[in-house]
């Protein structure tokens, strides 16, 4: 036998696969479908002659026409291709939050009696899912110190939107929707609070990080007024400084009149610890498929949370889920309520998924979970900050909470390479990593975040690879300028992410904007 390699061999299958839209041919089949009885059809006719005109198909659609061996051929041979948490150390999609899902948790979801669920059932028929929701809410409230929370949103960024609605309707309803008409975030906080913000109406008022990395409090100072609507700050922020004066933040706000949003993203490190309630805010939000263990589903469809103290509660999403003593309804809520967010009640296995998690760990494990995450990425920053060419901005010799913005920006000045390529290379090695949110405010970013997963044997080998990607910038750098070489992953081209004109988000548009065809 060969002597087992420094690190572990890798080569991940390549196919080459086409899109599904590509394969079979006219008249494949991977399922008969029974015939409608004649009798019944000559008796009623066909449903089709019962929908109005202009509901009906002049052609069938362009489906792809496949057999059942094609189909799975294709979907395997696409997995081959993928990386995941359940296949390597995924400590670097940054700010995710990729953790380990049990999949006990996937069983529960594949019961019928959650698969099988049609969310326009009558209340009556789903007691056991309005229970489940309805705790989870109360579980939710505990973590976060809120009075009502709402499960309806389906994504961080949905409920980032929640939060600002409910923003807007509390200063609407006191008459001042007019006058507030800024909200204040800051650079290292997740970007979806100042485009939720903006999209919305909003001025959005950027605070920016001061020599330490903090969020600037004289500027906050200097942006607070009678027209600010809101703070909305993520803490930990995305390069896992947590801001200490968080609560003189909030104080500022509240004295303008303004409402203060807590964005918990990034609350792996603290549950159990800290809550948004302590700290005085008004709104807050989970994302569950990051902090609560669900999966993120290839960005959807995921799990947003929203808590929200008893004064703001009335604006909270409709239907909430209340409970009289013997049964669960939903509630449609009044008239000072935002209004759907999402249909239905929200991402109802995502919810399952969550609940589960927690009821698992209990509020011990909440904590040792955050105390073993926190404990990780310090590990993972005492190891990564002695590979050459790596520094850690901001905070200089201060622990961060459960993830870091690293900088390769001495390695690149040293050998002309870039953050991206050397993620190109650690792909090689069956693993990757996520550079940061634009624009780069940090140069050459890496964002690592290894949560409570990941032994210590998985971070050892993490940093082992990142320190073999920079010897070789340093001594072999073509090998990192042309990676990858054992991976499926290719090097995007930027240039067409601005160009609306070949954007494609369906077949037809490829077809049409990409091989010029007219479908």
């Amino acid at each position: 036998m060969a002597p087992k390699p420094a690190l572990r061999r890798f080569q991940q299958a390549r196919w080459d696969e086409k899109l599904i839209f590509e394969l079979g041919s006219p008249g494949e089949r991977g399922v008969l479908p029974p015939l409608p009885d004649p009798a019944v059809t000559a008796a009623v006719g066909s449903p089709a002659d019962r929908l109005p005109a202009a509901l009906r198909r002049t052609a069938a659609p362009a489906l792809p026409e496949l057999g059942q061996q094609q189909v799975l051929r294709h979907y395997l041979r696409l997995s081959q291709e993928n990386l995941g948490a359940d296949l390597n150390v995924d400590v670097g999609q940054g700010t995710c939050t990729m953790k380990y899902s049990p999949k006990v948790n996937d069983t529960f979801v594949r019961d019928r009696r959650i698969a099988a669920l049609h969310p326009a059932q009558d209340p009556s028929t789903v007691q056991g899912v309005l229970e489940l929701a309805y705790r989870l809410e109360q579980l939710l409230k505990e973590i976060s110190g809120m009075d009502r929370v709402s499960l309806q949103p389906g994504a961080g960024s949905a409920a980032i939107w929640t939060n600002v609605s409910v923003i807007r309707a509390h200063h609407a309803a006191r008459g001042e929707a007019g006058q507030r008409d800024e909200i204040i975030t800051t650079a290292f906080s997740h970007p979806s609070n100042a485009a939720c913000a903006k999209t919305a109406g909003y001025r959005v008022i950027t605070l920016h990080p001061d020599a330490d990395g903090y969020p600037d409090f004289e500027a906050l100072r200097a942006a607070v007024g009678p027209r600010t609507a809101a703070l909305l700050i993520t803490n930990p922020e995305d390069t896992g400084i947590y801001n200490p004066r968080i609560a003189e933040f909030v104080e500022l706000v509240h004295r303008a009149g303004g409402l203060c949003a807590y964005d918990q993203a990034n609350a792996n490190g603290i549950l159990g610890i800290t809550r948004a309630r302590e700290a005085g805010f008004d709104l807050c939000h989970f994302n569950l498929h990051k902090t609560f263990s669900t999966p993120h589903a290839c960005g959807g469809p995921a799990a947003g949370a929203c808590g929200v103290t008893a004064e703001l509660a009335p604006h909270l999403p409709r239907p909430t889920v209340e409970f009289d003593g013997e049964r669960y309804r939903l509630d449609d809520g009044g008239p000072e309520s935002v209004g759907k967010i999402r249909p239905y009640l929200g991402v109802v296995p995502n919810l399952v998924r969550a609940y589960a998690w927690i009821m698992s760990l209990g509020a011990d494990g909440l904590r040792e979970a955050a105390e073993t995450a926190v404990l990780n990425n310090n590990y993972l920053l005492a190891l990564v900050r002695r590979i050459h060419g790596v520094s850690v901005p901001y905070a200089e010799g201060r622990p961060r909470v459960e993830q870091v913005r690293y900088s390769w920006q001495r390695l690149s000045e040293d050998t002309g390479l870039h953050s991206e390529e050397l993620g190109y290379r650690a792909a090689d090695f069956g693993t990757h990593y996520w550079t940061s949110h634009h624009p780069y405010v940090v140069p050459e970013p890496m964002t690592l975040e290894p949560t409570e997963s990941y032994s210590r044997a998985d971070l050892d080998e993490y940093a082992a690879i990142l320190a073999e990607v920079a010897r070789e910038a340093y001594e072999e750098p073509e090998t990192v300028r042309t990676a990858p070489h054992r991976s499926t992953v290719h090097r995007i081209r930027h240039e067409p992410l601005d160009d609306p004109a070949v954007w494609a988000v369906s077949w037809r548009a490829y077809r049409r904007k990409v091989l010029g065809e007219q479908p």
